[in-house]
């Protein structure tokens, strides 16, 4: 789901105790106990890691109303592989020069009340939100 949905959000905490929260599109898995993400314009985030290293993470299908909460300690790190892996794909040459190694402590899974309100299938929460936003959901693969 990572790959698939493209956009996280990663919480952190500034040294002052407030709340950060930002997009990152560079998420990207490397095991099943570690995520990584590169550091592209994200100094609020940075700073507040060099003083918390805890973040939240969450990914969300905003068509399917599913996703995953991933909690744990990150790491920053100027590692030039880890740093080229994050930036495959990204379709252009950005600046990425450091990257933030997650080790998960926490994975849950995030579903909207919408299934168990409405009684609806995956299916036709899908063809809720298509109405509502006014396009088709675009799936991997798909042509």
């Amino acid at each position: 789901m990572v790959a698939e949905v493209g956009l996280a959000y990663v919480a952190t905490v500034s040294p002052d105790g407030l709340p950060n929260l930002s997009p990152k599109g560079t998420l990207k898995v490397i095991d099943e106990h570690t995520l990584a993400f590169g550091d592209l314009a994200s100094p609020g985030t940075m700073r507040n890691l060099e003083h918390t290293p805890y973040v939240d993470i969450n990914v969300v299908d905003v068509f399917r109303r599913r996703g995953y909460r991933f909690r744990g300690r990150a790491e920053i790190s100027d590692d030039p592989a880890l740093v080229a892996f994050l930036r495959e794909g990204l379709g252009a040459d950005y600046p990425l020069r450091r990257a933030v190694r997650v080790t998960v402590e926490e994975t849950r899974s995030l579903i909207s009340p919408i299934y168990w309100v409405t009684g609806a299938s995956e299916d036709e929460v899908i063809e809720i939100w298509e109405r509502k936003l006014g396009y088709k959901r675009q799936t991997p693969g798909a042509d």
